[in-house]
């Protein structure tokens, strides 16, 4: 449109010729004499430069002033909706499995690697899932939300070490179903567990997993249908399994038994005697009772492979203020005393884990 083209009202009646155009504005010289502002977009170009295209009244032989240009109307096909490829479904994928993991993209540089963590799918269902963390009391951030399809792995996100704060707690809840088909209904369910951060600069804490090629820390949300919720231990039934353990350790009659080890010859056996490794809360429990689960963990590998001559146990204990340590040190020197005890390798380990032999 430019100024002297004739044009008509989109949204209103009467036109006339454009006496000049400011920006969006169109100043329009009716036929009695004014200049009206109208909106650029709310005209059309009946014809440029001034000509006008006659249109003959109804019931008479005299022309319009203006006519108003023809509009064609095309009826367009709506776009087909894509076919989503059914997928194959397997035997075995009517049973709920779910696994969370994270990879290290850099596994001989934990220092600087970063790492990504990606929810596996392993059945016929979709699942809604939602993946969150913890980020204040009662509070939670969701880090990821969406369709998993069936037998799939997806990428949940890609977190630096700064990121690994964050992961204190997590969350994942999930709806399983199926899309254009009769399915067995399964229970949502939301599967609440610690992430310990210290994991990801220590190299044996990364395993080998089934649905992954390379070494990940792994957690599994759903086994068999049933989702590995967080067990919460009570200080005083822990207390009581304690004493019934003593009592269960008293000798007793009972017939000779041959003891095979069940480790490879050279093979080394890793302990981790974290207590967040060997219970899942510490709620109510004094360090005293902490330290008396970690010794009974300690003895309980110590018995299994006492047999074992030339095994080698390493006990990851932590650095700490040393007390774990000097107990298993006492442990050794009166109960096991045909077991060496030095400090393991610190390339693997660190400072905080020591090395058993024994003869």
């Amino acid at each position: 449109m430019k100024a002297g083209d004739t044009v008509r009202y989109l949204n209103a009646t009467g036109g006339g010729k454009v006496v000049k155009i400011e920006g969006n504005i169109a100043y329009v010289a009716e036929d009695d004499g004014f200049e009206t502002p109208v909106l650029v977009k709310e005209c059309v170009v009946v014809d440029p430069d001034g000509g006008i295209t006659p249109k003959r009244k109804f019931g008479s032989n005299e022309p319009s002033k203006y006519e108003a240009p023809a509009v064609t109307h095309t009826r367009q096909a709506a776009p087909e909706k894509e076919q989503t490829p059914e997928a194959e479904e397997t035997p075995e994928g009517e049973t709920l499995n779910i696994v969370l993991g994270y990879e290290a993209a850099e596994i001989k540089h934990l220092n600087t690697s970063t790492f990504d963590a990606y929810i596996v799918n392993d059945s016929n269902y979709y699942l809604y899932l939602v993946y969150a963390s913890r980020c204040g009391d009662g509070i939670w951030d969701c880090r990821y939300n969406g369709i998993v399809e069936p037998n799939t792995q997806v990428l949940l996100e890609e977190l630096t070490h700064d990121d690994l704060t964050d992961l204190e707690r997590v969350s994942i809840q999930y709806v399983a179903f199926k899309q254009g088909k009769a399915f067995k209904l399964k229970n949502p369910a939301a599967v609440e567990f610690r992430v310990d951060a210290t994991k990801f600069y220590k190299m044996h804490c990364f395993h080998e997993n089934m649905y992954f090629d390379n070494p990940v820390i792994a957690f599994d949300i759903v086994k068999n249908d049933v989702p590995q919720r967080t067990m919460i231990i009570d200080s005083s039934m822990l207390e009581q399994a304690m004493r019934e353990k003593k009592a269960a350790d008293k000798p007793a009659k009972k017939p000779v038994t041959k003891h095979t080890g069940s480790n490879k010859k050279g093979e080394i056996i890793e302990v981790d005697l974290h207590i967040n490794e060997l219970l899942d809360s510490t709620n109510g429990l004094s360090n005293k009772d902490m330290l008396d689960v970690q010794l009974n963990e300690f003895r309980r590998v110590m018995n299994d492979n006492i047999r074992n001559k030339g095994q080698k146990i390493v006990f990851i204990h932590g650095k700490g203020e040393g007390v774990l340590r000097k107990a298993l040190l006492d442990e050794l020197r009166h109960k096991y005393k045909n077991c060496d005890a030095q400090d393991a390798s610190f390339r693997e380990y660190g400072f905080g884990a020591t090395l058993i032999t024994v003869h």
